[in-house]
């Protein structure tokens, strides 16, 4: 049993992220045996910048996760690059935890551009409504959640309900094809869990 202990940064995703990861599971390595567990919600900013705080979560990651298991934060990259931040965050997490098999995925921009990079396969869910021949740069928009929202019948777009019931359902190849920060998750996913169980 492989255990993920997640880190992330919004109400939204404490819901979604567990769905996308058991997806992979069964999706891509169904032989794999992996618990996702409730992921740690923190502040983006004061995780980042109060050393305490970061220590604090990512030591609560690691007795989560076990020895055997997986420590995996993902945020959202927002105006910052997401390698050049990811490498800094994944330093500076090391130093803090480095008896932990451990990544760090930032979505360019947000978790929602994931669902932007697969907007086509959302087509009528939950009132999501996009044009058939609509050209879409997933990672372009600053306001994923916004762009989103723009497309939901309703003119509204709850994060809390919208992310997970989106989460189960967007296509994950087209995801992976249009978003490089998709793909990086997709890699980090290979290395620490596909890899371990062939």
């Amino acid at each position: 049993m492989i255990k993920v202990a997640s880190i992330v940064e919004g109400d939204g995703e404490v819901a979604a992220l567990p769905i996308l990861l058991r997806r992979l599971a069964s999706e891509c390595v169904p032989a794999a045996s992996v618990s996702a567990l409730p992921p740690i919600r923190v502040r983006r900013d004061r995780f980042l910048n109060k050393e305490d705080e970061f220590r604090r979560q990512l030591l609560l990651a690691a007795a989560k996760c076990e020895d055997q298991g997986w420590i995996l934060v993902v945020l959202d990259a927002d105006d910052d690059c997401p390698k050049d931040l990811g490498a800094d965050i994944y330093q500076r997490a090391q130093q803090v935890i480095p008896h932990r098999r451990l990544s760090v995925v930032l979505a360019n921009r947000e978790f929602e551009a994931w669902f932007i990079a697969a907007a086509h396969s959302l087509q009528g869910m939950r009132g999501f409504n996009i044009a058939a021949d609509a050209h879409i740069e997933a990672e372009r928009p600053r306001d994923a959640k916004g762009w989103m929202r723009e497309h939901m019948r309703s003119g509204t777009y709850r994060e809390l309900v919208d992310q997970p019931a989106f989460a189960s359902t967007f296509d994950l190849q087209q995801a992976h094809d249009n978003s490089r920060s998709f793909r990086k998750l997709c890699k980090e996913w290979q290395v620490h869990v596909s890899q371990r169980v062939q």
